[in-house]
């Protein structure tokens, strides 16, 4: 018996929610650039080509599960519709099971800009909701440089947000990031790192 294929559908970008509460602003900011330098027909083949993984939820609403900075960019660019590719529909459930459930399935990631576990209320209802987390914004910064390969595991970014949490001041990141990226490729070689996902254990070369 094979499994059903997910289903791909067209929604409005304001009408979906997230399913995690942070950001890195900084990356959003990088993704709003790369979408302001395209041209029509180029952000037409991104938009057709994009698939944003999504659960349908209580009353029949998408919440996506991935890709939050690029739908964040796209909201504050003025796209008013994207694609879906609905995972699963959970719409029957009550909201307090919803969540566990996805929760079980890694699909919600319900922490602060201080890393630290909320309520599910306190998920945003609104793309246009999410908080800035700088360290987040770190992670997705060092794997870009090559600080560590890219890896499936959900959340992985900020897996790796906390891990630099405890170990670079937040004076240093806000006011010199090029040196809290430098102090962050030094940490993510070393063996205290070695159980995040897509740790290499070298530095790239400068």
């Amino acid at each position: 018996m094979t499994s059903a294929k997910p289903q791909l559908v067209k929604a409005r970008l304001n009408k979906l929610l997230p399913t995690q509460i942070t950001v890195g602003m900084a990356e959003v900011a990088l993704k709003r650039q790369r979408w302001a330098s395209l041209g029509r027909k180029a952000r037409i083949t991104a938009l057709s080509d994009h698939w944003f993984p999504s659960i349908i939820g209580p009353e029949g609403r998408h919440y996506i599960v991935d890709h939050h900075h690029f739908g964040l960019a796209l909201h504050q660019e003025g796209v008013k519709s994207v694609r879906l590719m609905i995972l699963k529909d959970l719409s029957w459930l009550e909201p307090l099971h919803f969540w566990h459930v996805m929760d079980h399935h890694q699909w919600v990631h319900p922490y602060d800009s201080e890393g630290l576990r909320r309520d599910f209320s306190a998920v945003p209802h609104h793309l246009s909701g999410l908080q800035d987390d700088p360290y987040r914004s770190l992670a997705g910064e060092l794997r870009s440089a090559g600080g560590y390969a890219k890896d499936v595991t959900p959340f992985s970014e900020f897996l790796w947000a906390d891990f630099f949490r405890s170990r670079i001041a937040p004076a240093i990141l806000q006011k010199n990031f090029s040196k809290a990226l430098d102090q962050a490729m030094k940490l993510a070689s070393t063996q205290q790192a070695r159980y995040l996902p897509g740790w290499t254990g070298v530095v790239p070369p400068g």
